[in-house]
């Protein structure tokens, strides 16, 4: 009775996912569009691609909870995936990254090594549902019923938790997005005190304005994202900044999303030791009053805003340099005492 409860579970699983999918792509039309373009499909059939998937991903979930439609809905399930899979492959190795949309506005994140590791195991899953559906054809009808309705229950209330939480995750990014646009003049005032700011590393563990400010060294914060190239393009050239400028300049990138997408983004920009930053949301760039990547803000040993914003690679290559010559700013509220000297 066991295996027959986890032949059931899974094709839920599958049901659950594909439906979530195909849901989220109907939702997000133009994300869907835009990312079936940057996954190489012939501009004159994108729209009609942009229908077929989420309808083939509907009928996957519906045929998936089918005893009699359950093998052939696997059989699609995986070669679906697989497809995918070949399609992200393809695109990393050519060093791009669009967003996956993969779950429509829920999942509008670049693709990586997490996504190609996603879908192998959806596609194991799928290998499962197709066992389970031709062993035991019977499933869900062995079950008992209040079993099996419950865990269908059960299913659905999983797909809508992720889905609120998807849409949250949606709502705050706009907020975000809409704070940006409107906080006025880019960059905070020469001279104003830095924002103090909480951020996870890679690793996991909470970094502090302080905490990088401790080496009594200058700070370069480098604003970057994931699925940019340009800042792929500039993140590449950091180590050999850094080291050229090691005695008055530490360099900190600060990113977004993931801490484990951007740990295996720092490798392949082969960061090295600079330290990687993640925002959840973007409560660093709105403190900093930063709208695009890659932007930098320079800031002084004494924790003060040394620079104006430097918007793009090059601008942050001359920040770079400039750097050297930062010395300690003098508050403007202390007629000439050092900032951060209490009298």
């Amino acid at each position: 009775m066991l295996i027959e409860y986890g032949v059931w579970v899974s094709r839920l699983l599958v049901g659950v996912v594909f439906g979530l999918s195909a849901c989220g792509k109907l939702a997000d039309r133009v994300g869907t569009r835009t990312a079936v373009a940057d996954f190489g499909v012939p501009v004159r059939w994108v729209p009609a691609v942009a229908w077929a998937l989420p309808a083939v991903e509907a009928v996957v979930a519906v045929g998936a909870l089918l005893p009699w439609t359950a093998a052939w809905a696997a059989l699609i399930a995986f070669l679906l995936l697989t497809a995918f899979t070949v399609a992200i492959v393809r695109l990393l190795v050519r060093g791009k990254r669009p967003a996956c949309s993969c779950f429509g506005a829920l999942s509008a994140t670049p693709i990586g090594a997490r996504t190609v590791v996603r879908n192998g195991l959806l596609m194991v899953l799928a290998v499962v549902v197709g066992w389970g559906a031709l062993q035991h054809s019977r499933v869900p009808a062995d079950l008992p019923a209040d079993n099996a309705v419950g865990l269908v229950v059960m299913a659905v209330l999983v797909a809508m938790l992720v889905w609120l939480f998807g849409a949250v995750g949606i709502l705050r990014r706009r907020l975000d997005a809409q704070a940006l646009s409107t906080l006025g003049a880019e960059g905070l005032q020469v001279g104003a005190v830095a924002p103090e700011f909480q951020l996870l590393d890679i690793a996991g563990e909470r970094t502090s304005l302080e905490s990088v400010l401790a080496q009594g060294k200058n700070v370069l914060l480098v604003f970057v994202h994931p699925g940019c190239e340009m800042c792929a393009a500039l993140a590449r050239e950091l180590p050999r900044w850094q080291m050229r400028t090691k005695d008055t300049l530490s360099i900190v990138v600060v990113g977004n999303g993931d801490a484990a997408e951007h740990a295996v983004w720092g490798r392949e920009q082969e960061l090295g030791d600079i330290p990687v930053l993640v925002q959840q949301g973007n409560e660093a760039a709105l403190r900093y009053r930063v709208r695009g990547t890659p932007s930098s803000v320079l800031i002084s040993a004494d924790g003060r805003i040394a620079a104006p914003v430097a918007r793009g690679a090059m601008a942050t290559r001359e920040l770079i340099m400039s750097a050297k010559k930062v010395v300690r700013l003098q508050s403007p509220d202390h007629d000439g005492v050092p900032a951060g000297t209490h009298q």
